[in-house]
């Protein structure tokens, strides 16, 4: 079986090659539910591909690029969601003021302190 190549990975070329980055891969504003979803569909199939190899018995060090990669695909996602969420939900909040500004900015400062520490 062929090693799943992983797509949608910041940090590379346009060819497809592991830990590539291409135009297709990136959120657009034109409906960022659909971008969403077709991302996690993309690392859904990666995981799969894993499983995969796995199930065939693959050489470990490939494998672990692969999950390395799976990973990146999902930070990328949450600094997507992280950002659509300061750009929208906390912009709001913060001209709305008072308590909901408070509340927001503390939610957004516990999403980043989760992310950084995964």
């Amino acid at each position: 079986m062929t090693p799943v190549k992983p797509r949608g990975v910041a940090g590379g070329d346009s060819r497809g090659a592991p830990g590539t980055f291409r135009q297709e891969d990136v959120m657009t504003d034109t409906d960022p539910k659909q971008d969403l979803l077709v991302r996690l569909h993309r690392i859904e199939g990666q995981v799969r591909g894993i499983a995969r190899m796995v199930e065939d018995d693959k050489y470990c060090i490939d494998i672990l690029t692969q999950v390395s990669a799976a990973s990146r695909a999902l930070q990328a996602v949450a600094l997507g969601l992280l950002a659509d969420h300061m750009s929208h939900c906390l912009v709001d909040a913060a001209q709305a003021g008072g308590q909901e500004k408070d509340a927001k900015l503390k939610e957004a400062t516990d999403a980043i302190a989760r992310l950084v520490r995964s």
